[in-house]
């Protein structure tokens, strides 16, 4: 206990400084404006964000992406009841209850609600990273080669479970994304690999013009086409304090969300959109008037939100820990920290405690920044919703070409952009995901990495992921997941899981 707030006392230290405060504070802004304007959504904004990254420091860097990213969280509530419009996929559930609140006049009380509700999910599961971080960076330390190539083989598998997506089009765009990730120098043989020609791809295809690409103007595409003609209601808001009734049906919701957001988001594939549809249908399961539900039940915004917000933050125990990234936003964040020559994994805690722990400390503060953020500026909010996105989209894109440009100084990076761009809106017409093609391309050059190692060390014998315990148990978990995916009772639930996401 003494050694762990001994890290949490030099998390402070590092997090309360001016510096970060604001870096913090910039996040948490930005992340909620993303999540309040439909469309936009975080994945676009961290491929937006990440050319400016390079310009801090990895610790600030890691501070103001993590606001962003739970921010969009709370953000995304904003629009999902006052218009009925989800700014993000995993306020998608927080819809059906919350709008109907505002219909009501309950807006305000939807809105406390959900904030206090992300807000004690938030400080709860912050709380168990900081206590299962380091017994996990631990046993993490045991892994070779083989272990860690059974682990990303489950990592990859468990996001093909839990993508949207049919699983032939998830699976297929994993592959897409490994082959892209061995465009390059071959770290053994120094041979270049795929380069067609362009000697700039030596190097490899930086991560942040497929993201720019695949996510920021394939959304601009699809939300020009899909704003057109769109007025939004704004409902009307009163009484931001819940009354004491409101307490009493929302708290145990609050805590079943939180526990089961933590346990999804931990998994590899899993996060804020899987946990709160599954925290809408336990409360709805659970509750003895389950015909409230859809019509302004007030355990459907607490459950949902506190669940989406405790699977989003969860999701960086595997990432920090173990250097698997959950999920495509994880995965751009992974990236990012590559960028800044961290190496995400078991020896982050021992060789850079000060951005470890700086990071964990800043989401306590970060939460209850949003908290005292977002209830005050919910006017302003109001207001940037009736901006048309047709105006929006310009500066978007000038902003994507300019950081594509800027990583490299290259003009081929600014086609390479487009290309992507193109080929994530013939993705999403296809309805393949893109997220797991970006799984695929940051984890496919340390699975190719590893596996070489592996077979070198074993003298090209592939027994060597049997006979490690270890490896043997993440293989035994891989091949559940396949028979869970091939099972026609498992394919039909996910598909009817994901249909309301669309």
């Amino acid at each position: 206990m003494s050694e762990l707030l001994q890290h949490l006392a030099l998390g402070l230290s590092v997090a309360s400084s001016f510096d970060n405060l604001s870096i913090a504070l910039a996040g948490c802004v930005l992340g909620t404006l993303i999540g309040v304007l439909p469309g936009v959504g975080p994945l676009a904004t961290f491929a937006m964000l990440l050319p400016l990254t390079y310009y801090l420091t990895p610790t600030g860097a890691m501070i103001m992406l993590a606001g962003v990213y739970y921010g969009a969280q709370y953000g995304g509530s904003t629009t999902a009841i006052l218009v009925n419009i989800p700014g993000e996929a995993s306020s998608v559930v927080t819809c059906l209850d919350g709008h109907q609140m505002a219909r009501k006049g309950k807006a305000g009380t939807a809105l406390a609600t959900a904030a206090l509700a992300s807000l004690f999910a938030g400080c709860v599961v912050t709380l168990l990273i900081a206590v299962a971080g380091p017994p996990l960076a631990q046993v993490a330390l045991m892994f070779g080669p083989a272990e860690f190539v059974s682990m990303i083989t489950v990592g990859l598998m468990s996001a093909v479970f839990l993508s949207h997506g049919a699983i032939p089009k998830s699976i297929a765009m994993i592959i897409v994304g490994i082959l892209i990730g061995v465009v390059g120098t071959d770290i053994n043989t120094g041979e270049v690999r795929y380069d067609f020609g362009f000697y700039q791809l030596s190097s490899g295809i930086d991560f942040v013009p497929v993201a720019m690409g695949l996510f920021a103007l394939t959304e601009i595409v699809l939300n020009i086409e899909q704003s057109a003609g769109r007025r939004s209601v704004i409902a009307a808001v009163k009484g931001l304090w819940p009354s004491r009734e409101d307490f009493s049906r929302s708290w145990a919701p609050t805590l079943r969300g939180t526990a089961l957001g933590a346990a999804l988001g931990i998994l590899p594939g899993g996060g804020a959109t899987v946990s709160s549809f599954a925290a809408y249908a336990l409360e709805k399961k659970i509750s003895k008037t389950p015909e409230r539900f859809g019509h302004g039940a007030i355990e459907g915004v607490a459950g949902p939100e506190a669940a989406n917000n405790a699977g989003a933050q969860a999701t960086f125990i595997p990432m920090l820990t173990l250097g698997i990234p959950p999920n495509g936003l994880l995965a751009l964040m992974m990236g990012a920290m590559i960028t800044h020559g961290i190496t995400p994994g078991p020896q982050i805690m021992t060789k850079q405690p000060e951005l470890f722990w700086g990071v964990i400390v800043s989401m306590w503060i970060g939460n209850v920044m949003l908290v005292i953020l977002n209830l005050p500026l919910i006017g302003l909010w109001v207001r940037l919703l009736r901006v048309p996105y047709t105006y929006l989209a310009p500066t978007v894109l000038l902003l994507c070409a300019m950081g594509a440009y800027s990583v490299s100084s290259s003009s081929l990076d600014v086609y390479l952009m487009a290309f992507f761009g193109l080929l994530g809106y013939l993705f999403r017409k296809l309805d393949c995901p893109a997220a797991p093609l970006l799984l695929g391309l940051v984890l496919g050059p340390q699975l190719e990495e590893q596996l070489r190692r592996a077979l070198l060390f074993s003298d090209g014998s592939w027994f060597v992921f049997l006979e490690r315990p270890i490896s043997l148990a993440f293989l035994v978990g891989a091949a559940i997941l396949l028979a869970l995916i091939a099972l026609p009772a498992i394919r039909s639930k996910r598909s009817v899981a994901f249909q309301e996401e669309d």
